[in-house]
């Protein structure tokens, strides 16, 4: 589970893309970074608000995509301007009350400040950190660590006892059909109507010693009898396949993803060890959320079975997995 300060960060990055409207104190923060216009969209009791504001709002409220042309001519252009107004009317009717000026009110609109600073930084980040180069890297490495997961489809037989599992072994090496023999003589109740078939599987994703078995069977051959938590099984790995990886088009928002935090966690590590913070129970800063402030299903180079598809292009829980796949149990052989 995500601790509340990895959440902290995926706010955070949430927040790349929430830079519509908001400047509370009214300093050089009105200058964006990001699809600056200077052309008026509205003039609001002598405040202006630009055309840039209502596309970055746009974006915010995901209308349309950061980058797609927006203008008065678009569909959504005038629901979201009036959406703007709407906002500074209100914000100017609460600084004539003066509700700006209390002590809560004014922490809050620093705490925004803050928010929007750190969101400035994190655009940085992305602009300089997260590059073309850096992203292609990425999804070279993950591309090979995919293709170190073949997904195998696999029968097996359970039965309680060794000499149970020789028994049968001879028999299917005597020519007698391997799904007669699982519906005849399996104990694995999930398995065996389907002649125990466990459909397309990623072998690291089942429990010892399955995943060893399964690599020193040769597609086609059945295995020695071996022995699980479970009982006796003998196992035949009818066929091998390596999924297709995504495309880097498909990957590119998880890897953008993966880096800005990398990215942003080194700068914090950093900036909570150098600086001067004292707690209220006196104990030292925590770097520990730091070390892995997301989740994520990308490896390091030289990180074994890892994948950059969500939900696993090499797991065990694919669509091709069969009933087995959603009827896992505590006794079932896949993790």
């Amino acid at each position: 589970m995500k601790s509340s300060r990895a959440l902290f960060l995926g706010t955070l990055l949430t927040g790349l893309l929430v830079l519509a409207g908001c400047n509370p104190t009214g300093d050089p923060l009105r200058e964006r970074q990001v699809g600056f216009d200077a052309s008026t969209a509205a003039v609001v009791n002598g405040e202006p608000i630009y055309i840039s504001d209502v596309e970055l709002e746009a974006v915010a409220q995901g209308r349309i995509e950061p980058g797609e042309a927006f203008g008065p001519d678009h569909t959504e252009y005038q629901i979201v301007l009036d959406q703007l107004i709407d906002q500074r009317l209100l914000a100017q009717e609460a600084v004539r009350r003066g509700l700006d000026r209390s002590p809560q009110a004014q922490r809050r609109l620093e705490t925004a400040r803050e928010r929007l600073l750190g969101n400035f930084l994190m655009e940085n980040l992305v602009s300089t950190e997260v590059t073309e180069a850096a992203i292609d890297q990425m999804y070279d490495e993950q591309v090979k660590l995919q293709q170190l997961d073949d997904e195998v489809r696999i029968r097996h037989i359970l039965v309680e006892t060794q000499e149970e599992a020789e028994a049968v072994l001879e028999q299917a090496r005597s020519g007698e059909d391997f799904t007669t023999l699982a519906f005849e003589n399996s104990k694995d109740t999930r398995t065996r109507l389907d002649g125990g078939s466990f459909g397309w599987v990623a072998p690291n994703a089942m429990i010892d010693p399955f995943p060893s078995v399964i690599a020193d069977t040769p597609s086609g051959e059945m295995s020695e009898p071996f022995e699980s938590e479970q009982g006796w099984h003998i196992l035949k790995v009818e066929e091998r396949r390596t999924r297709p990886p995504k495309t880097k088009n498909e990957m590119r928002p998880e890897i953008v993803t993966y880096l800005t935090f990398t990215e942003i966690s080194k700068i914090l590590r950093n900036l909570r060890a150098e600086a001067d913070i004292q707690q209220r129970d006196g104990g030292p800063p925590n770097l520990s959320y730091l070390e892995n402030p997301v989740e994520s299903d990308f490896a390091e180079p030289g990180e074994e079975g890892g994948t950059a598809d969500e939900g696993g292009n090499a797991s065990a829980e694919s669509e091709a997995a069969g009933p087995d796949a959603s009827q896992e149990t505590e006794d079932s052989p896949i993790q």
